[in-house]
């Protein structure tokens, strides 16, 4: 079982530049070995695999100088995600792989963790200091231990100028918290409210992050837009704009992480509605609102701490019809909500009864 820490780093100012060579490095070697794929797709048919281009970045670090000065295997970690992006592209997955830029939103490198024998592992942790390959010893926030056996670390920098290390580790398992076997709760998600609950548990409201910053975002874009562009003067207004972007994003994933770890705490079977929110955000009245509310993130938190907790999550169908408004048999009016998510928990529970819960 795999788990991340993500920790903000605080590099010194020489680290911050060899971090910037790393990320352009590894973005080199991926467009660099893009361009490679799809000539040889063109001539042959068939793309390159990882293997193949892992042999040629020995070659092409001999002509290079400057990339024997970052991580190696960094550079590998690059050739990876090629191959990936490539692999769920023929599935499907994803669209056809892109270059990559240095505008891009976030930049970023991952370097894996090394266990010689006899000596020290290449990442490691000793008080509010990480140990990165290359890097050296680094400062970062602690928040809490890092368990596990340390896999790689992915470094980022992103808009508003701030450094982060996600720390990937292996685990046995991961700390099981015990529960009422048969507890068990139907979730329906809202705009007006967030949650409702199967079991009579308060309705929860929606933090509406991007609602509460709105007005403030709209003034300091409309201030980076006055600007010219590229000038000291727009790169403050750019970064106060990011800055605001990152409150956002930050106020939504605490909402989201607190919401879910209470649930997965609390209960051992949790079935919730699987929205298709990719339609329901072709609403353009509806659309601010509905990505604000980020059901499909939440639902992905529930999934893996589901999995990390050994608890039981069931995602309903779409095609469910969760929300009639009267009782078919008693003919009792009840209330659509509440209502909505009792049925969620019903038709969950058949699902695993029936050995299909995801």
């Amino acid at each position: 079982m795999h788990k991340a820490y993500k920790f903000r780093l605080y590099p010194t100012p020489k680290q911050a530049t060899l971090i910037h060579k790393s990320m352009g490095c590894s973005r080199f070697v991926f467009n660099q070995f893009l361009v490679r794929w799809n000539e040889n797709y063109q001539l042959t048919g068939k793309g390159l695999t990882y293997h193949t281009c892992s042999s040629q970045i020995t070659q092409l670090k001999k002509e290079i100088d400057w990339l024997n000065e970052v991580d190696s295997t960094s550079l590998q970690n690059s050739l990876k995600n090629l191959a990936d992006a490539f692999s769920r592209f023929f599935k499907k997955q994803n669209d056809k792989p892109r270059f990559k830029s240095r505008r891009n939103r976030v930049q970023s490198y991952t370097s894996q963790c090394n266990h010689p024998k006899g000596r020290k592992p290449t990442i490691e942790v000793a008080g509010n200091r990480i140990k990165l390959p290359k890097l050296g010893w680094v400062k970062f926030a602690k928040s809490r231990e890092v368990e596990g056996r340390i896999l790689s670390a992915t470094i980022r920098r992103n808009l508003s100028g701030k450094y982060f290390v996600s720390v990937q580790c292996e685990m046995d398992r991961c700390p099981y918290q015990p529960v009422n076997k048969e507890k068990a709760v139907g979730i329906d998600l809202g705009l007006t409210d967030f949650a409702i609950f199967s079991d009579g548990t308060p309705k929860v409201k929606p933090p509406r992050s991007f609602r509460t910053y709105e007005k403030k975002l709209a003034k300091a874009q409309k201030i980076m837009s006055r600007r010219t562009k590229g000038g000291s003067n727009w790169h403050r207004a750019r970064v106060k704009v990011a800055r605001i972007h990152e409150k956002i994003v930050n106020a939504r994933h605490d909402f989201l992480h607190k919401l879910s770890s209470k649930l997965i705490y609390e209960n051992q079977v949790i079935s919730i509605e699987d929205l298709p929110v990719k339609n329901l955000i072709k609403n353009h009245n509806l659309a601010k609102s509905i990505s604000d509310a980020s059901w499909s993130e939440f639902g992905s938190m529930l999934e893996y701490k589901a999995k990390w907790h050994g608890r039981t999550l069931v995602k309903v169908g779409k095609e469910f019809p969760s929300s009639p408004w009267t009782c078919p048999e008693c003919h009792e009016h009840h209330d659509r909500d509440i209502n909505a998510a009792t049925n969620i928990l019903r038709e969950g529970l058949r699902i695993i009864a029936a050995g299909h819960a995801v």
